[in-house]
């Protein structure tokens, strides 16, 4: 059970999930991108522990700056890229081996990709415009374009998978989403939801320089236990909840690497603490690789058959 602060420390909002106080947690800069060196509040509920930040800049869509959507310039590049995210569409097809597939947040679509070679139908939601255009022109994917992933859910047809990789914390208020993609989701349907993890071994050491706070794209931190709790109370059925996936597993030699270059503004440095951080990685990777201690996780629920 978490102590608590002073009142100096407490923060005048309340949490977004459970309506809470929260408590100053930390400061953080956009470290990872440089964009400005404004500084960012992150607070931490005295309930259910969700970390979000506080003062969401207004102009939050200027900090995916070009260059955020790296768009594959070849056939060459596309084939590559999917080979890292083939454990995506394997862990997919664990639980859902054919239908409709939505994917919010695809980025220029890798992961849509492969999911129609499996033979999935395939849509997608995505904010950015010329990563809907390369989907829907060079791949051969229905994209909606818009920013208001609620909204757009209407316009698809009914899925029976959703997944949102990495997607979740980058948004204002993650709720309704959740809400409204259960609604959508075919009885039978599952929803995949992979995000950071906010016990994360690797975040306790490193603190606001943590590659995966992202300030201020990352808005918030879900703890595991929050997450699970959430989504069983819409209904659904925990099938997998693990930090151990493939997946979850690659983001913890990641995170050593672009956290520890964090820790300095000079480029010749930042390199070679990259270097340092994959044999920090490799040093603690039998640490990371213990349920719940890794840097992300992967969450996959199912909506029941006999929906209530």
């Amino acid at each position: 059970m978490q102590a608590s602060l002073p009142e100096a420390e407490m923060l005048p909002v309340s949490c977004g999930a459970c309506g809470n106080r929260m408590a100053l947690f930390f400061r953080a800069r956009d470290y990872n991108r440089g964009v400005s060196q404004r500084e960012f509040c992150y607070g931490r509920c005295l309930g259910c522990g969700l970390i979000s930040l506080v003062n969401i800049p207004d102009d939050l869509e200027r900090y995916y700056s070009p260059g955020y959507y790296l768009l594959p310039a070849s056939e060459r590049v596309i084939e590559q890229s999917l080979r890292h995210e083939q454990y995506k569409i394997e862990l997919v097809r664990r639980f859902a081996k054919t239908g409709r597939l939505l994917e919010i947040g695809p980025s220029w679509g890798a992961f849509c990709l492969l999911a129609k070679r499996a033979g999935f139908s395939v849509e997608a939601i995505e904010m950015d415009r010329e990563c809907c255009g390369f989907l829907t022109s060079k791949l051969g994917i229905k994209a909606i374009h818009s920013a208001d992933e609620v909204a757009s859910l209407a316009e698809v047809s009914p899925p029976d998978v959703i997944a949102m990789w990495h997607v979740i914390e980058h948004l204002r208020d993650p709720w309704p989403l959740l809400e409204r993609a259960t609604e959508r989701l075919v009885p039978g349907g599952i929803m995949v939801v992979a995000t950071p993890n906010p016990a994360a071994f690797q975040f306790g050491i490193i603190g606001r320089f943590w590659t995966h706070v992202d300030a201020p794209r990352h808005v918030h931190l879900i703890p595991i236990e929050l997450m699970r709790a959430k989504l069983r109370a819409l209904g659904l059925e925990e099938l997998l909840l693990t930090t151990r996936d493939a997946g979850s597993l690659g983001w913890n030699a990641f995170g050593w690497a672009f956290s520890l270059a964090n820790l300095t503004e000079i480029r010749m440095l930042k390199r070679v603490l990259r270097l340092i951080g994959r044999v920090t990685a490799l040093l603690f990777s039998p640490i990371e690789r213990r349920e719940g201690a890794g840097s992300a996780y992967t969450a996959i629920f199912r909506k029941p058959v006999a929906s209530r």
